[in-house]
C-alpha cells in the first residue's frame, strides 16, 4: 500500500510539474486590430483595416503568423519564427523585409525590428496589459518610397 501511493504522489507530482512546463505563454492567441483606437501619423489610416495577428511565445521563442485582409483580393501574410535574442533572423518571402529581430524587454513588452539588409524599416514596441486582454503597438515605419511614419495599433485578444 505504502509503495502504491508514494508511485501515485511522484506521478501526480510529476505531472504538474510537466503541465506547468508546457503551459501557455500569457501573451498566445489570436489578436485583431480594433480599427477606431489605432492611427498613423500621416492621418492616412486604412478605412476598414482588417488585421489578426497570431502568436506563440516558447524558451526564447516566438511563432508569429498575421494576415492583413483589408483588401480581401490580395491578403498581406507575415510569418516568422525567431529568438528573443535581439538576433537578427531571416524573414522570407517580403519585398519590403529580409530579417527580424526580436528581443523582449520587460515582462509585457517586447522590440521588434523589420530590417532589409540590416537596415530598420519598421521598429516597433508591443505591449501586452497585464490582463491579458489587449496589446498595443507603437512604432515607425518607412515606406516603400522612403517616407517614415509613426503608427498605434489597438488589438484586443480574439
Amino acid at each position: 500500500m505504502r509503495t502504491f501511493l508514494t508511485t501515485a504522489l511522484f506521478a501526480i507530482a510529476t505531472l504538474t510539474t510537466t503541465s506547468t512546463a508546457f503551459a501557455a505563454d500569457p501573451h498566445d492567441g489570436a489578436w485583431t486590430l480594433v480599427e477606431s483606437k489605432s492611427n498613423w501619423s500621416d492621418g492616412k489610416f486604412p478605412k476598414g483595416m482588417r488585421l489578426t495577428i497570431n502568436v506563440q511565445f516558447s524558451d526564447n521563442r516566438i511563432e508569429y503568423h498575421s494576415i492583413n485582409t483589408t483588401r480581401p483580393a490580395t491578403p498581406y501574410k507575415v510569418d516568422y519564427v525567431t529568438t528573443l535574442d535581439g538576433k537578427p533572423s531571416p524573414l522570407n518571402e517580403q519585398a519590403r523585409f529580409n530579417q527580424i529581430a526580436v528581443s523582449k524587454t520587460c515582462a509585457d513588452t517586447y522590440q521588434i525590428l523589420k530590417m532589409k539588409d540590416d537596415d530598420v524599416i519598421v521598429g516597433e514596441f508591443w505591449t501586452f496589459s497585464a490582463d491579458g486582454k489587449t496589446l498595443i503597438r507603437n512604432g515607425v515605419g518607412k515606406s516603400p518610397e522612403g517616407k517614415s511614419k509613426a503608427y498605434h495599433e489597438f488589438f484586443e485578444r480574439k
